[in-house]
């Protein structure tokens, strides 16, 4: 259902507030990439900074600017199970395609903490719903088991999003869940081997920046044409690291400001780069050809 390339899309801020005309110059230059869909106000869009009435601002301004040309899996998680329910189904009203849900933060709960919070937000919404797993932020990962429990009982839990850098796991989830449960690779130099072992695509960062490249090798791969892929990551690979050689979405934001898309601006306790860090990532910006 969520199979290819979706790009974790930045939010832009301008002054303090939501820059509503650099959010749209993005979202048409995902289109224009040929990207299969968008995933505003993730972890990626600083959804922690924003508050409530700004997250469905942001959800409901990607519907309209997607135009229905591409779909809209809007970031809804939280980690309390209440507030990602609000979200879901504000999402649900204002027209967005799915629901991305990030394991709950900081509270650590129990696998059979995350498999309630998943099935309560499941059950509050029509909308399908793609599980994301990223243990180095949430300090929990959703464990191959409850993700089976989860498809097996919710028949709107559809895919995850996997970012916990294991092929292995990889593979657990696919004979765990069969073929029609999507999985997701949360990492862009990670897409390729998770794709070999059984991944239909990623949830990207670089996408931001490069949404035909990465698009492309995607799809490429999906066709059987691995050598042609591979290429693609071989020569984007530096770009992929370099995206978070400090905390994301710093990086991207960063580059997508040296590229004249959006104001580099974040809002706090995120913070500018580190001045190498940020020659170092325009450099590799310029040898990767996306900066003259």
């Amino acid at each position: 259902m969520f199979s290819g390339t979706y790009t974790a899309i930045v939010t832009p801020f301008k002054s303090g507030a939501l820059d509503e005309a650099a959010l749209e110059r993005l979202v048409k230059m995902q289109i224009k990439g040929g990207v299969d869909g968008i995933v505003p106000v993730g972890t990626t869009g600083e959804s922690p900074t924003v508050d409530c009435e700004e997250h469905i601002r942001i959800i409901a301004l990607s519907v309209k600017f997607a135009a229905g040309k591409i779909k809209v899996l809007a970031g809804t998680g939280a980690n309390a199970t209440s507030e990602a329910i609000q979200l879901t189904q504000a999402a649900e009203k204002v027209g967005a395609d799915g629901s991305l849900q990030v394991a709950p933060y900081y509270n650590k709960p129990t696998q059979e903490g995350l498999y309630q919070h998943f099935r309560a937000i499941a059950r509050a919404t029509k909308l399908p719903i793609v599980l994301y797993s990223i243990p180095g932020r949430c300090g929990v990962e959703i464990g191959v088991e409850t993700v089976k429990r989860l498809a097996r009982e919710c028949k709107n839990i559809v895919g995850i999003k996997e970012a916990g850098g294991s092929c292995d796991r990889v593979s657990q989830l696919r004979a765990a869940t069969g073929p029609k449960f999507t999985i997701l690779s949360g990492d862009d130099s990670l897409t390729l081997p998770f794709m070999s072992v059984g991944a239909q695509g990623v949830i990207s960062v670089a996408s931001n920046v490069i949404p035909r490249e990465v698009s492309q090798m995607v799809k490429l791969f999906e066709s059987g044409k691995a050598a042609a892929a591979l290429k693609i990551h071989e020569r984007f690979y530096p770009l992929f690291k370099d995206l978070f050689i400090e905390t994301n979405p710093t990086p991207v934001k960063a580059a997508l400001a040296m590229m004249k898309v959006i104001e580099e601006e974040y809002r706090l306790p995120l913070v500018p780069m580190d001045p190498k860090n940020w020659d170092i990532l325009r450099t590799t910006l310029k040898r990767c050809n996306v900066l003259e």
